[in-house]
């Protein structure tokens, strides 16, 4: 099934469960829409369960054009999603490039979403590396537009997913494998127009304050460059809190399914009971003990 987007591109989008709120799923660079099918298969027993592929993405539709990507582009094609489905408000779950997504997603359309789960997102938001992430990413795009086969296998053994080739080698390899079907013009293009352009979680300070849906962070401990954005979002946002899995890298939804299922399920339990809402003011470690 397809979705249309506001400059005509379709996105590809698979459901699974007829009941329950909808739940939508958006994945990360290295993914597609069947990279979170242990999330589909477990969710759609009480949940309505949407995933789709990004534009880039096969069977998406694959512009030419640099400028059909940017981050608002990307938050617009998930509402387009959820539009072709009359869905009025989800959960919203990203990874990686979905986990900014979906922050993206609760700044420009906090009345869409019932909650944010944000997992393994951050890499190259910290402002002393925001320049090299630019250039990474530019790299990156480059070497995806020359040889995607022969780059996915140097991309999905870098520092944050050997850890999920460790405990799953099986799982690693469909990782790997579907990493080498990403399209060149379309792995390229996201690259360069979403990634190196995107703003970092530091620029939005204002925004995250102010943002008060329910959000779940979620982190691996041996995901580096995420494990800072990740304690900045939990500070920043109000209503949020942190899970940080151990020996854990970036793929956190394939490398720990049973783990990330778990707690995702018990956080839409707690948001959907309304338990979910601002930190309490009591918490506030600045404030002062009193004697009395």
């Amino acid at each position: 099934m397809y979705a249309t987007a506001k400059d005509g591109t379709r996105i590809y989008y698979e459901t699974a469960g007829e009941t329950g709120t909808p739940i939508l799923f958006i994945h990360e660079f290295g993914g597609n829409y069947d990279a979170w099918e242990p999330q589909m298969s477990h969710f759609a027993r009480r949940h309505r369960c949407i995933t789709y592929a990004a534009r880039g993405y096969a069977p998406s539709d694959i512009p030419a054009d640099l400028e059909k990507y940017s981050q608002a582009i990307a938050v617009d094609d998930a509402i387009a999603v959820l539009d072709a489905l009359g869905i009025e408000k989800a959960h919203v779950v990203g990874l990686s490039m979905g986990g900014f997504a979906t922050v993206h997603f609760g700044l420009t359309y906090p009345d869409r979403a019932l909650s944010l789960t944000v997992a393994g997102a951050g890499y190259g938001c910290e402002k002393e590396t925001e320049d090299y992430f630019r250039g990474v990413s530019l790299t990156v795009a480059d070497k995806f537009g020359a040889d995607p086969a022969g780059f996915a296998e140097i991309y999905g053994r870098g520092a944050s997913r050997v850890q999920f080739e460790n405990k799953d080698p099986r799982g690693h390899l469909d990782f790997v494998e579907r990493l080498a079907r990403h399209d060149k013009v379309g792995a390229a293009n996201t690259m360069r127009g979403v990634q190196a352009r995107r703003p970092s979680f530091w620029d939005l300070e204002d925004k995250l304050r102010a943002c008060t849906l329910p959000t779940l962070v979620m982190v691996g401990d041996e995901d580096d460059h995420c494990l800072q954005p990740g304690i900045y979002l939990k500070k920043t946002m109000p209503a949020s809190g942190l899970l940080i899995l151990p020996k854990t890298g970036h793929t956190l939804n394939l490398e720990e399914p049973v783990l990330f299922n778990l707690h995702l399920a018990e956080f839409i339990a707690q948001a959907e009971a309304g338990a979910g809402g601002l930190r309490d003011p009591r918490a506030n470690p600045a404030q002062v003990m009193r004697a009395d």
